[in-house]
């Protein structure tokens, strides 16, 4: 299971240096196990998919019900013709009929229950879904508020800029074209931010929709994007798969096709029935117990279409449960490459490239202020040191959505893809 609260110092360090993703908890910001707890009992769908489960009820409260038994009363003997004109010679017989299933109600019962126990992992793909899609806008919201923040030291650096190339342009040692560059740059910045910020609030609209509600009472997400999962052996990943909601609905949806056959079996079995009763005889005003058995014949022959849409259904049903786990590991394995791959990017920023761009940076600086650099150069040292944390941003983003897409391959439970 992915450790979604390591402490590792390192990374730690390097967010709250480099990026400063850490959300303050405020009273507008909202945690991510509040986010997958609403989710999970307001989501629209989800409710609506309960009344689903009603219904299989109601089904299988329906299936339990045995055939009812029959009243069946005849008259014979009456209105013809001679001494049958009349009355005199009725036979006037009184029964009742009972239907014998041989096994059906039993068989219709269980594809019934079966029905809603596929219906059950059919709830709990759902709501795994549901879960999953709020973490990923959570980490989405969490990104942007990332984004915004890196924009903001953008835009710091991008003030400090101007003012040292109006000082060097007031001292005639810097044309006014720097200036006005510097100011065009500034003004990009500010509109970065600007975008990223509506951006911000559109996400929080979408988070909070995962519950129903248009209107969010937060304006944040609280998370570190440092807190990086730790991933177990795929091997581990991949055992922990077969509980994928996935492949138990289609376990489900074999074992409801298994009983549909048994059923459909049990429905080429002819019903027998049974009529039981007393006759009165009316002209020697006597009374006689009648009894009947009727027994059809070709029932299993006029069953057979059945029979075999319930075979094709069930090897159907084998060959996508198939078919889905061998997706099922090959997207875990893609999956498990790229969050390993991500991590050594992360490493590799972390340790070699963004240190030595600040280094970069700081001596460009101290070389312009001195005048031995250009603005060009100032400029290209402040793309590089920017872009570098960027990319750090971005591979810190992508290694939590690998995680959380792994998460709910392997059918875990979801955890915060940030440390709150």
């Amino acid at each position: 299971m992915w450790v979604s609260l390591t402490r590792r110092s390192v990374l730690a360090c390097l967010v709250l240096a480099a990026l400063g993703t850490a959300i303050a908890q405020t009273n507008q910001a909202i945690g991510f196990d509040e986010a997958i707890a609403r989710t999970l009992a307001s989501n629209p769908e989800l409710r609506a998919f309960g009344f689903s489960l009603e219904a299989q009820q109601g089904r299988i409260q329906q299936a339990n019900l045995r055939p009812p038994v029959e009243l069946d009363v005849e008259i014979e003997n009456v209105l013809g013709s001679g001494v049958y004109s009349g009355t005199g010679f009725a036979q006037t017989t009184v029964g009742l009929v009972w239907a014998f299933e041989r096994g059906k109600r039993e068989h219709r019962v269980a594809a019934t229950q079966a029905g809603l126990t596929m219906l059950e992992s059919e709830a709990e793909v759902m709501r795994l879904d549901a879960a999953a899609g709020t973490a990923r806008l959570y980490l989405e919201s969490l990104a942007l508020q990332a984004r915004m923040e890196l924009a903001e030291e953008a835009i710091a650096l991008a003030k400090e800029t101007v003012d040292a190339v109006e000082q060097r342009v007031a001292a005639g040692r810097n044309p006014v074209a720097d200036l006005a560059r510097a100011r065009v740059d500034l003004s990009r910045r500010s509109l970065e931010h600007e975008h990223l910020s509506h951006v911000h609030v559109a996400s929080m609209h979408r988070l909070a929709a995962q519950w129903g509600v248009t209107d969010p009472a937060f304006a944040t997400v609280r998370g570190d994007l440092a807190d990086l999962p730790e991933p177990d052996t795929f091997e581990e990943l991949l055992a922990r798969a077969e509980q994928n909601p996935q492949l138990k609905r289609l376990l489900s949806e074999q074992r409801l096709r298994e009983a549909e056959l048994r059923r459909a079996e049990s429905e080429a079995r002819p019903d027998w029935e049974l009529l039981a009763g007393v006759r009165h005889l009316e002209d020697t005003n006597d009374q006689a117990f009648v009894a009947q058995f009727r027994v059809p014949f070709s029932g299993e022959k006029r069953n057979a279409g059945n029979l075999a849409t319930a075979r094709a259904d069930l090897d159907r049903s084998e060959a996508d449960r198939a078919a889905t786990r061998v997706r099922v590991e090959t997207e875990l394995f893609t999956l498990y490459d790229e969050l390993n791959h991500s991590l050594h990017v992360a490493e590799t920023l972390r340790d070699e490239i963004l240190p030595n761009v600040e280094i970069a940076l700081v001596e460009t600086q101290r070389a312009y202020a001195a005048g031995r650099y250009s603005y060009l150069e100032l400029r290209i040292a402040q793309d590089e040191a920017l872009l570098a944390r960027r990319e750090l941003l971005e591979v810190l983003i992508e290694i939590h959505r690998h995680a959380i897409e792994i998460e709910s391959l392997t059918g875990t439970a979801l955890s915060s893809p940030v440390r709150e």
